[in-house]
């Protein structure tokens, strides 16, 4: 601990991401990445052109690639910001909309970098408990706050929200700013994106991590009426006014336009899961409904999930485990190949 640190360094636990290993011949099935390349079109899009261009500055306000999205999303390009990866378009919201706002109300299981963000920030927040079942009901949201902030999907459980509950609490909270984190409603959700132009109080968070397979370019947008934007565009511009590079934007512009390899690759992917749950779940499984790229499921009685973790380990498998109140008997299990799925699941018969 350095004399030179701030008391917000000094108190902050850092959010923790999901192990990155260096060895080689994993199966990876921990931090929700594609198991699909990008788009071919990404490659064609980063050609030697681009390549020299790279001793200029990028466009600051990554013109093409917002232009894209909106038309994507039938929005206007005011209507749409891009940043980062959305951690750092999370991270900006939080500042724009509830620092020194009052609290924020979020779900006690979900994503883990909300409580980081709040305490890097000095917002207040309180956690709502989410049900017996591990649904999320956005009936429970009903203290005064300045915001309510959940994934949907949620993460790390998987489940959804269906888009009339989400119109509901944007009908009844209107003075109360909604994000919702879709980082992986493409792989069953209903996106609130539609909902934008009819609700002041709606911000929809996006990212080309998961479905788009660009995890390793950090590409995240936001969707909400002009002034929040113009917000986000206030600390940006405050921040880093060139937050996408150049290849970064090429590539989500092409990955953007491809909309039939990024539709095949998701179903891919829906199929798989559903493969995979089926099958642990005849294996004795407690496996939740999921709408994302993974599964999240208990081990069946007498099997500790932090043990069956290491020992798929010791197998080259890796998968994700929190040690956490509640989750702490879970296992989040990515969607890979089928390949790779039907290895996990050779191990995994073999260890049960």
């Amino acid at each position: 601990m350095s004399k030179f640190w701030s008391n917000v360094v000094r108190q902050i636990e850092p959010y923790v991401p999901g192990e990155q290993p260096k060895i080689t011949g994993l199966i990876k099935l921990n931090t929700n990445e594609s198991p699909y390349p990008p788009s071919p079109e990404v490659a064609r899009a980063i050609d030697s052109d681009e390549i020299d261009l790279l001793r200029l500055y990028p466009d600051p306000n990554a013109t093409e690639l917002t232009q894209a999205l909106a038309d994507y999303y039938q929005l206007d390009a005011g209507q749409v910001f891009v940043g980062n990866g959305s951690d750092e378009v999370l991270a900006q919201s939080f500042m724009a909309f509830f620092q020194g706002r009052g609290e924020l109300l979020y779900p006690d299981i979900s994503y883990s970098f909300y409580p980081v963000y709040c305490e890097l920030f000095g917002v207040p927040a309180t956690t709502i408990p989410l049900r017996d079942d591990f649904s999320l009901a956005l009936d429970d949201y009903q203290a005064d706050a300045a915001g309510i902030i959940f994934p949907n999907p949620n993460a790390p459980t998987g489940m959804g929200v269906a888009l009339d509950q989400i119109e509901a609490l944007l009908r009844a909270r209107p003075d109360t700013l909604v994000v919702v984190d879709e980082a992986y409603i493409d792989f069953g959700g209903q996106s609130a994106a539609s909902l934008v132009p009819h609700y002041d109080n709606l911000l929809v968070v996006q990212t080309f991590s998961k479905s788009r397979a660009l995890a390793g370019m950090r590409v995240g947008f936001a969707l909400g009426q002009r002034d929040l934007i113009e917000g986000l565009e206030r600390v940006k511009n405050s921040f880093n006014s060139y937050p996408l590079d150049r290849l970064a934007q090429r590539a989500a512009t092409a990955a953007l336009k491809d909309d039939a390899y990024f539709k095949e690759c998701c179903a891919k992917v829906v199929a798989t899961r559903e493969r995979m749950a089926a099958a642990l779940g005849r294996w004795g499984f407690s496996v939740l409904p999921s709408q994302a790229n993974f599964i999240f499921a208990k081990p069946p009685a007498g099997i500790d999930a932090e043990a069956l973790a290491a020992q798929l380990r010791e197998h080259k498998i890796l998968v994700r485990y929190f040690k956490r109140d509640r989750i702490s008997d879970y296992l989040r299990i990515s969607v890979g190949t089928d390949e790779q799925t039907d290895a996990l699941l050779q191990v995994v018969e073999s260890l049960l």
